[in-house]
């Protein structure tokens, strides 16, 4: 009788972003953190309806700052990504790790895309659509270039492999 094999164990994605994901992050986490202040601080004095002390506009804005702060550096450490000649392979998070595979044979389109403020920092974002329940599977925070020729090379290994991407 031998012995069954050893259950396979996912290790995390080869690649990273882009380091200047980092700061397209927390620029972006920090806009949304002065709009959220600046809206608490002018819905309280405007409206009646809803008064809001002024130490909990400070407070919502320490928090966000600090959100600013900490999360691209969280999330530079969890975000990973990977392409091999079978399957593209992710790892994101914030609290939550998700990696999820997509074989080859299931990808059914390949997108690149670059927000206003991603522009700013040369990133895109590609996207890899499956027949999966879960979504697409995205990488975020990659040089423009590197993007660009990612798209182009899924797109070739995708058309090559056998199957009907359903």
């Amino acid at each position: 009788m031998t012995d069954p094999a050893p259950p396979l164990r996912l290790r995390e994605p080869s690649e990273r972003v882009s380091p200047r994901a980092r700061w397209l992050w927390a620029t972006s986490a920090g806009i949304e953190g002065a709009i959220l202040v600046a809206a608490l601080a002018v819905i309280g004095p405007v409206t009646d309806w809803v008064p809001i002390p002024a130490w909990m506009v400070v407070l919502v804005g320490v928090l966000a700052a600090a959100y600013a702060v900490v999360m691209p550096v969280w999330r530079y450490r969890v975000h990973r990504w990977e392409v091999t000649d079978t399957a593209v392979y992710t790892q994101t998070g914030w609290w939550v790790r998700e990696r999820r595979i997509a074989p080859m044979s299931r990808i059914q389109t390949v997108d690149h895309a670059e927000g206003a403020l991603a522009r700013l920092f040369g990133l895109a974002t590609v996207t890899v659509t499956t027949a999966s329940a879960a979504g697409a599977l995205e990488i975020v925070g990659l040089e423009r270039d590197r993007a660009l020729a990612l798209v182009e090379q899924l797109a070739v290994q995708a058309d090559t492999v056998p199957g009907d991407a359903t």
